[in-house]
């Protein structure tokens, strides 16, 4: 039995949908096709395809091999261009994890630069802001935002991640600026509904105390830009990333407040299972992303020449 052509024959027939389609790909007979995957179940002693009269569908157990058998062969590949070619040319494909809002505002133009260093690899990109598993779906890696308690996986770290609270100039000129944290209770605040307790922020005051303030949700969402436009808009204060505010802040739409208080300490990191072997591939990757976010963020620059406190108003203004 050759295991990597049954492997690949296997990966024919997931992406193509059928046996037949796989063996016009491959440009060999039906037969020999499910020969070669009869002979990876008898192997692996596990059944890999629901099969019906009108379609094939994967087993659980099915799935997992697929994602694996995928990134296998495309070690193999990279294994034998590093060892054909001096040069050690990078080729093979990525299939990385990005939050939303991070991900198109920051990794987007690293991503394109990374391609113009190494133009035979290729990205497979799922943006979204839910907890992925790497191994069951398929991931080389991810890029999270978080604290990471979980001991199961690696994590490099990439960027610090800053918080800032602001809102509108016109919003401040109406409704005043909050000169403490108990002074947002007054105040209509815009929130990210993906956290587990949106009805309050969790911050840290200027004594390192950790204080848990309640607040009044005027509008709750998921998306990071909808929440900042809103601000822009005089909607409310919002408290966001400085990497989805910091443009906003550099031109005066948004102004920062309650600069003495900060939210608790989070990273962006570069995270793949321990059981994962660490492609070249996926290394270069990540090692470009940690030189490009090395020291100060640019996004975090736009609060250098910010006031300590915004005085427009005082908190104690009628609303």
């Amino acid at each position: 039995m050759n295991r990597f052509e049954n492997m690949d024959t296997f990966i024919r027939v997931v992406e193509t949908g059928s046996i037949s389609a796989a063996a016009d790909a491959l440009g060999i007979a039906k037969s020999a096709v499910s020969r070669r995957l009869k002979e990876l179940e008898a192997h692996l002693d596990a059944e890999l395809f629901h099969r019906t009269t009108r379609r094939m569908n994967l087993t659980e157990t099915g799935r997992a091999f697929y994602h694996q058998s995928v990134r296998i062969l495309a070690d193999v590949l990279e294994a034998e261009l590093a060892a054909s070619q001096a040069h050690g040319t990078l080729k093979g494909s990525l299939k990385v994890a990005v939050p939303s809002s991070f991900g198109v505002m920051h990794l987007g133009p690293a991503i394109n630069d990374f391609l113009q260093q190494h133009p035979q690899i290729e990205f497979d990109l799922d943006f979204n802001d839910r907890q992925v598993d790497l191994m069951l779906e398929g991931f080389d890696l991810a890029i999270r935002i978080a604290n990471l308690p979980d001991s199961s996986l690696i994590a490099r770290r990439i960027a610090p991640i800053q918080h800032v609270f602001c809102a509108s100039p016109g919003y401040l000129e109406k409704h005043g600026a909050p000169q403490s944290p108990e002074d947002l209770l007054d105040h209509r605040c815009l929130v990210y509904n993906l956290l587990q307790d949106y009805a309050h922020w969790t911050l840290i005051d200027r004594n390192n105390q950790e204080r848990k303030i309640k607040i009044h949700p005027r509008i709750k969402a998921s998306a990071g830009e909808f929440l900042r436009d809103a601000a822009v808009h005089s909607q409310g204060i919002v408290y966001l990333p400085t990497f989805i505010v910091y443009r906003e802040i550099e031109t005066g739409a948004l102004v920062p407040v309650l600069r003495d208080m900060r939210a608790k300490r989070i990273d962006a990191y570069a995270i793949y299972p321990h059981t994962r072997h660490l492609s070249l591939r996926v290394r270069a990757f990540v090692d470009f992303l940690v030189q490009r976010f090395a020291g100060i963020p640019y996004w975090d620059t736009c609060l250098e020449n910010q006031p300590q406190n915004h005085d427009v108003h005082s908190a104690s203004q009628d609303r």
